[in-house]
């Protein structure tokens, strides 16, 4: 599998999280196909279950395209798992496997190759069907149960960065969201008279900049706990030349 490393390394299967943490994603949802299940011998079968219970994995049985999808920390990720190599049927892989990437956002083939011999028939199968590297993701190995551990820690790979971007996302919505109110608070109070409790008052009655421009004294006493001077005193402050033309900037 050298040939295909040199062309392109898929982060999530060279440095996956080999440990399930608490602090991480706990567990998830793992979804079997019916057909590929009834393909594998029964202790196979047992094995995926006791370790998906042991990652906190619920496993259910249902009729999917892929042979797996685990639906961890928000996201959802698609596999093939190729369990026995065989010559007659290699277009049938590539042919699923083409079919399925424009289906799946994140897929995965997973296939058993313990021998050199079906490593090297892999590898020429690969390119002859014109394979693009990445597009999916394959990934060999040398068993079955080690085979199974690797969509695990994939799976569980995908959704811990799903979630930390998520958790980035919402830090930066909330810190554009401060930066927001403080440039409100700097605005509202250079009005004359005007403090940072006038100011909360506002931006918990009317939200902007824009709607205490359009805000009426009636309406600013309405819905506020200002006074009559200082609701007047913001009407004017907008709409009046004599203090918006040269206002007072703390």
């Amino acid at each position: 599998m050298a040939n295909l490393k040199a062309g392109y390394v898929d982060p999530m299967v060279e440095n996956p999280c080999y440990t399930i943490t608490k602090n991480s994603v706990s567990g998830g949802v793992c979804m079997m196909n019916n057909s590929w299940r009834d393909q594998q011998h029964p202790s196979f079968i047992n094995f995926i279950s006791s370790f998906l219970t042991a990652n906190s994995f619920r496993l259910n049985f249902v009729p999917i395209s892929p042979d797996f999808i685990f639906n961890c920390g928000g996201l959802s990720v698609a596999f093939i798992f190729v369990t026995q190599w065989e010559y007659h049927n290699v277009e049938t892989i590539f042919s699923r496997a083409k079919k399925l990437k424009g289906q799946f956002a994140h897929l995965y083939v997973v296939v058993n190759l313990p021998t050199s011999e079906q490593n090297d028939s892999f590898l020429r199968s690969y390119f002859m069907y014109e394979m693009q590297l990445g597009r999916p993701t394959f990934v060999p190995v040398q068993d079955i149960e080690m085979g199974f551990e690797k969509i695990v820690k994939i799976a569980h790979s995908c959704g811990v960065c799903k979630q930390q971007e998520a958790k980035s996302k919402l830090k930066a919505e909330k810190s554009k969201s401060v930066q927001g109110m403080e440039n409100f608070l700097r605005v509202v109070t250079s009005i004359p008279g005007i403090n940072n409790h006038d100011a909360n008052a506002l931006n918990q009655a009317i939200g902007s900049i824009e709607g205490i421009v359009k805000a009426s004294k009636e309406y600013i006493l309405e819905t506020t706990d200002l006074s009559a001077d200082k609701a007047e005193t913001i009407v004017r402050f907008f709409r009046d030349s004599k203090f918006y033309l040269s206002p007072k900037i703390n």
